[in-house]
């Protein structure tokens, strides 16, 4: 059956749908992580914040938001990247999945400190302002309408700026991942969900009706496409 990759795909992928065990999900969300190391999923978001955070004061402390951090192995990156940098930070992962939390802490080695929290975004109440928030592989899951919403509120509780990280929706890394996660042998939800993904995620007039719809004037975020099937949307106040 041919596939159209013009519009995103209304499929539903077996991570949103499915009741799993605990272990299963942690199986899932490791073979995840191995995939974001693979693709090289994190570089964009080091990139940014690089480039957020060059002209503040090295001895500066900020706050970074991470929604929908799963295994949080893209926090724990971040964690690196400030001590390789001797840039203060306090990291906070928020995620809808209860089971999240338990696995992501787990996988947290001693002595990193990762504040990992459970719940709806839309009702997190950061104790402190929060400097940037960042949500890498995630947005794909949700519709236009919520994306908007989602932009509206990460726009309002951001104090210096925000990054997106997703797919770029397009045949050839649809049939390179199916085919990659096949002969890897991921775990079933990968190799069922992350195709599904693919075609779910966005094209660059996709994330400009988004952000007209946010009511964000145009250039006020920026959209960029990285050499690794990534199509990336940030602002920077």
């Amino acid at each position: 059956m041919s596939r159209s990759f013009a519009e995103r795909s209304p499929e539903t992928e077996w991570m949103d749908t499915e009741s799993v065990s605990l272990e299963d999900y942690r199986a899932c969300l490791k073979d995840l992580a191995t995939v974001n190391v693979v693709t090289m999923t994190h570089g964009p978001v080091l990139k940014w914040l690089d480039h957020a955070t060059r002209d503040l004061d090295p001895h500066e402390r900020v706050t970074v938001l991470d929604v929908g951090y799963g295994y949080g192995d893209l926090l724990r990156r971040i964690h690196d990247w400030s001590r390789r940098r001797n840039r203060p930070v306090d990291l906070i992962g928020v995620d809808l999945n209860p089971m999240s939390e338990p696995i992501a802490r787990a996988a947290t080695p001693p002595g990193v400190s990762i504040d990992f929290r459970t719940g709806n975004v839309f009702d997190f109440k950061p104790e402190r302002p929060i400097d940037f928030i960042i949500c890498s592989q995630t947005t794909h899951h949700m519709t236009n309408a919520e994306l908007a919403g989602f932009v509206q509120w990460m726009d309002r509780v951001a104090t210096r700026g925000w990054f997106i990280a997703d797919l770029y929706r397009h045949p050839v890394p649809f049939h390179f991942f199916r085919a990659l996660s096949w002969a890897a042998r991921w775990h079933r939800f990968v190799r069922h969900d992350g195709p599904i993904s693919i075609a779910r995620s966005f094209r660059r007039k996709d994330w400009e009706a988004i952000l007209a719809s946010a009511g964000l004037e145009p250039g006020a975020a920026r959209i960029r496409w990285y050499p690794s099937f990534r199509l990336c949307v940030s602002r920077l106040k």
